[in-house]
């Protein structure tokens, strides 16, 4: 019995094995990485593709241009300003009042900053920063001398779009912060990035690029307005300290900020970042590439692949936690529009103003400054590319500040010209009150009509 026990057992065993020959068979096998070695200083993303395939399959995916399941957002090549024509009168006197399209990715980096008509004869190095991960060494090299220096000048050194040497460590594939700017801007708050943790490098990568910054008056250096912290509060602060402006706007002829896109800021005041999300757990989910498991590096909304990004966490269905961050967005959107409404009113009702000569010359300087923290207010949120779902309540927030500021710039301009003597400005000046206000029946001042 013994004897054909053991005899019963080994035809089972060989059974099993050729089911899992079969079975082996018939699933794709996991790429394997080759060998080869990725030489120090590289930046080809297509070299270090040949160590790790998947990987590099994945990033190459970001060149399909779509929305996806996005309604904000997206990969394609469309306009701002076609979308929202109020935009060009937002941005008049700036170049983005000419050309404003949405950004298509990393992929996309150098194709897009090189075709953008914003770029001109007086366009300087500084805006290849983020571009490419062929700065970090033109700027080792040429230290602040590259931020100032020609765009046009540098453009056949910029080889490669963003890609796998701007976060990875060549030998070790640690998570690394390559990017000047951040590091000095860690520097300045006081923190030590070697202290950071994998799962906080998987926002810090991000916030590389993803921030609001500006040009440093002295050398022209890419610069983040942390001085005060990461709110769009703090970032003003620093703004107004050192009476910054990116531009004087056409009609208002107010002192204006162009805000950049402070994705990492705003994803900092946010419920995801409180629990300890980082970027990547939502853009770079992990995904199953044959039998391996890797984080996905065809970065795009979330939306697309619910069941990796948002239900490791959340166990509602796909629809349901679809139509909840496309529900909130929507409600950011409208209140947007609605300050883009006001802003426009109070640039008519300056503009207006100031064409009349008994318009008081510091209620004007206060308009403008009104007008300036309005737009500032409403870029900041246009320009962070989560349509305020990053953190819902600090988008609203700024963006409800912003309406009232706006229309206190309003009424500030039509007090401008209708104060003088009781009321009398019109009169004084042969000339009627700001379109769209009346004196009150005290003679105190303009109030906005219906």
């Amino acid at each position: 019995m013994q004897k054909y026990w053991r005899g019963f057992m080994l035809l089972s065993l060989s059974l099993l094995m050729m089911v899992f020959l079969i079975v082996g068979c018939t699933q794709k096998a996991p790429t394997q990485p080759t060998t080869a070695s990725i030489p120090e200083g590289e930046l080809d993303p297509a070299v270090w593709g040949k160590v790790y395939p998947d990987h590099y399959a994945s990033y190459l995916k970001q060149k399909e241009q779509t929305k996806g399941n996005s309604k904000y957002g997206g990969s394609l090549p469309e306009s701002h300003l076609k979308e929202s024509p109020a935009q060009v009168k937002l941005f008049a006197g700036y170049p983005f009042s000419e050309d404003y399209n949405e950004e298509r990715g990393h992929l996309w980096s150098l194709e897009d900053v090189t075709g953008t008509q914003r770029i001109g004869p007086k366009t300087i190095s500084s805006c290849w920063n983020c571009k490419s991960p062929n700065v970090k060494p033109l700027v080792d090299k040429m230290g602040d001398a590259f931020w100032a220096t020609p765009f046009a000048e540098l453009k056949d050194q910029i080889k490669h779009p963003i890609a796998c040497a701007n976060c990875h460590d060549s030998k070790t594939m640690a998570l690394t912060i390559t990017s000047i700017p951040l590091l000095d801007a860690l520097k300045t708050r006081g923190i030590d990035p070697a202290k950071f943790s994998r799962q906080e490098m998987r926002t810090m990568v991000c916030a590389q690029c993803h921030v609001e910054y500006y040009f440093k008056p002295d050398n022209k250096k890419v610069t983040f307005p942390w001085n005060y912290g990461l709110k769009m509060d703090d970032a003003e602060k620093l703004y107004e300290e050192i009476n910054f402006k990116d531009w004087d706007h056409k009609e208002s002829q107010a002192p204006m900020l162009k805000a950049q896109h402070p994705d990492y800021e705003l994803f900092s005041t946010g419920i995801h970042a409180a629990n300890g999300v980082a970027c990547a757990d939502c853009h770079m989910p992990y995904v199953k590439q044959g039998q391996t498991k890797i984080s996905s590096h065809h970065l795009q909304s979330p939306l697309n692949h619910i069941s990796q990004s948002c239900q490791t966490c959340h166990k509602q269905s796909e629809e349901y936690l679809k139509n909840q961050v496309i529900g909130t967005q929507d409600a950011v959107f409208k209140t947007k529009v609605l300050l883009e409404t006001a802003l426009s009113e109070a640039i008519d009702a300056i503009a207006t103003a100031a064409k009349n000569p008994a318009a008081k010359a510091d209620m004007m300087t206060q308009a403008r400054s009104l007008h300036r923290k309005a737009g500032w207010r409403w870029d900041y949120i246009s320009a962070e590319n989560s349509m305020g779902w990053h953190s819902p309540n600090e988008a609203l927030r700024i963006l409800g500040e912003g309406i009232d500021l706006a229309r206190q710039a309003q009424l500030k301009a039509n007090l401008a010209v209708g104060t003088i003597a009781g009321g009398e400005a019109g009169a004084a000046a042969g000339k009627t009150p700001g379109a769209g206000t009346s004196v009150d029946a005290a003679g105190q001042g303009a109030v906005p009509t219906p």
